[in-house]
C-alpha cells in the first residue's frame, strides 16, 4: 500500500508511522495535559479502553522518540522488504497491542502478589517500544545471521545479541516498561517463525 502525491512523492507506512508519532510528539508538548487520555494507565485501562492503541504513539522524551523512530526506520525497513507492508504492519500493531497487553497484566499481577519488579498498575506507559522489539524479533528470526552497528561499539555485531543485550540492559533501568518490550519480542520472534517458515517453503 502507497500514498502518492501529484509530485511522484511515495508515503510508505513506515514514514507514516514516523509522521504521525512527530506530530503527537509536538502535540503533547504544546499541550502536555492531551497525554494523560493517551498513554496507558493499567489501573484506570477499564475506562480509556483506546490506550491500548494510542500509548503506542506517546512518547515522554525527545530521546525517546528519537531512538524509537530511528529504529523503526530501519528495522522497519528491513522487515518490510522482507515480508511486505501489510505483514510489516501486522507485526507492528500486533506486537504494540501485545505489550501493551503484558504491560497490564504483570503489573496487575504485581499488585496482587506484592512482587515489586512486576511493577505499578499505577504507572503509565508509553511509547512504540513493544511494537519496535517485535520488528527486532521478527528479523532475529528471519536473518540470524544479520549485522547492526550499535553506537559505541565500533564494529558490526549480530541482530541477536544486539537485540538481547539491549532488552537486558533497558529493562534494568529506571522507568522502563520491559513489560511490553518483551511482549512484542514474544509476538515477533513467533511471526518471524512463521514468516520463514513459509519463505523456505515458497523457495
Amino acid at each position: 500500500m502507497r500514498y502518492r502525491s501529484y509530485q511522484g512523492f511515495s508515503l510508505n507506512p513506515i514514514l507514516t508511522l514516523i509522521i504521525v508519532n512527530l506530530l503527537l510528539f509536538i502535540a503533547t508538548r504544546i499541550v502536555p495535559d492531551i497525554r494523560t487520555s493517551l498513554w496507558l494507565r493499567p489501573a484506570g485501562f477499564l475506562n480509556q479502553p483506546w490506550v491500548i492503541l494510542t500509548s503506542m504513539f506517546i512518547h515522554g522524551s525527545f530521546w525517546h522518540i528519537f531512538a524509537n523512530m530511528l529504529t523503526l526506520f530501519f528495522f522497519g525497513s528491513s522487515l518490510s522488504r522482507l515480508v511486505g507492508q501489510g505483514r510489516f504492519l501486522f507485526v507492528y500493531f500486533a506486537g504494540g497491542i501485545l505489550g501493551n497487553i503484558c504491560y497490564i497484566v504483570l503489573t496487575l499481577l504485581g499488585a496482587i502478589s506484592a512482587i515489586g519488579f512486576l511493577g505499578s498498575p499505577f504507572t503509565p506507559a508509553a511509547g512504540a517500544s513493544g511494537a519496535i522489539f517485535a520488528l527486532a524479533g521478527a528479523l532475529v528470526v528471519m536473518r540470524p545471521r544479520l549485522t547492526v552497528f550499535i553506537f559505541p561499539i565500533p564494529a558490526p555485531i549480530p541482530l541477536w545479541i544486539a537485540v538481547t543485550g539491549g532488552f537486558l540492559i533497558l529493562s534494568f533501568l529506571p522507568h522502563i516498561a520491559w513489560q511490553a518490550h518483551l511482549g512484542g519480542l514474544v509476538l515477533g520472534l513467533i511471526a518471524g517463525y512463521f514468516f520463514r517458515r513459509k519463505e523456505r517453503y515458497s523457495f
